[in-house]
């Protein structure tokens, strides 16, 4: 997402070569055809290849990231076997493990991690020199206080971010959870969360219907608004539906759908999302809970009520605390 720093927090590579050998005949009115000598045979098969397209190479990914209140974290993920990792902190390399014959690595960080908000990636080095950077990033905020659980948020430009551990787990009733809400690169609005694995899910805001979904089949969905859904404050309803379209659980809960404008704004910026309260940010922004105050300050033409903030708004979090 740019510069949007989500406190919960696509590419899909497709590569296809043809190679094509073909003969050409000439004919002329009743003739034979004109026989092929065989050194332009052998010359046009060996040429063949040549004309393949190589292959992109698969980003390294994330699979796991484990972070305890300390700051030490465990972190494994995928990649091309026998090449080798780096986990980065943006231009710093932070440790690195070597990809075993399955494509799987792991990497133990005994060394805390910083406090307040760091954004790892992946450097991934082949045997021949070439180096391949993920597209993912996963954004973990620890603590001032090193007493509570780090927030841990993996994402990918264009998709939902998705929480791998958190102080909270959004809002939800039963197994339907809305975990997060997000901003694509266009601005379009992202939710995501849980229900009940391959559960139909539909979003509806002021009874109006916005999309639908189905949850895969660890039970994680997501859905992407479409275009035309116009700035401003909704009540939102998300359904969980069995498979004869009977209502099985549902989330009520106010939702602002943030301007182009908030959206763009330079500087640093917070996505509020579900179960979010301006104490609660502040406290992983700034280590503190009383420093919501300076969120407040800095949001006051969007903030009419300090305890009434809705998912979706956008926030300017100054970097002094």
């Amino acid at each position: 997402m740019g510069s949007v720093k989500s406190l919960v927090i696509a590419a899909v590579l497709v590569a296809a070569g043809v190679g094509a050998a073909v003969l050409y005949v000439v004919t002329r009115g009743d003739d034979a055809a004109a026989p092929v000598r065989e050194e332009e045979q052998t010359r046009t098969v060996l040429e063949a290849p040549s004309q393949q397209a190589a292959p992109a190479m698969a980003a390294p990914s994330f699979d796991v990231v484990r972070v305890d209140p300390r700051g030490t974290a465990v972190v494994a993920g995928r990649g091309a076997p026998r090449a080798s990792v780096a986990l980065m902190a943006g231009d710093d390399e932070v440790a690195t493990a070597e990809i075993d014959a399955a494509g799987e690595w792991v990497i133990v960080l005994s060394d805390p991690l910083p406090t307040g908000t760091i954004e790892l990636s992946l450097l991934m080095s082949l045997p021949d020199g070439q180096e391949v950077r993920s597209d993912q990033v996963v954004v973990v905020s620890v603590p001032e206080s090193r007493a509570e659980t780090p927030l841990v948020v993996l994402g990918r430009p264009g998709e939902a971010s998705e929480v791998l551990q958190g102080p909270f787990d959004g809002v939800g009733m039963g197994p339907l959870v809305l975990e997060t809400v997000d901003y694509d690169e266009t601005g379009e609005v992202i939710f995501s969360g849980r229900a009940e694995p391959n559960a139909r899910v539909r979003v509806l805001a002021d009874e109006q219907l916005i999309g639908e979904t189905q949850a895969d089949s660890a039970g994680r969905w997501t859905l992407q608004a479409p275009e035309g859904f116009e700035p401003g404050v909704y009540d939102l309803q998300i359904d969980q539906l069995d498979e004869e379209g009977r209502v099985t659980a549902v989330i009520a809960l106010p939702f602002e759908r943030a301007s182009p404008e908030a959206i763009e704004m330079a500087g640093e910026r917070v996505v509020v999302q579900p179960g979010n309260s301006l104490w609660r940010i502040a406290r992983e922004l700034y280590g503190q809970g009383m420093q919501y105050t300076v969120i407040y300050e800095a949001n006051r033409d969007q903030i009419r009520d300090p305890d009434l903030i809705y998912p979706g708004q956008v926030f300017a979090t100054p970097q002094d605390g």
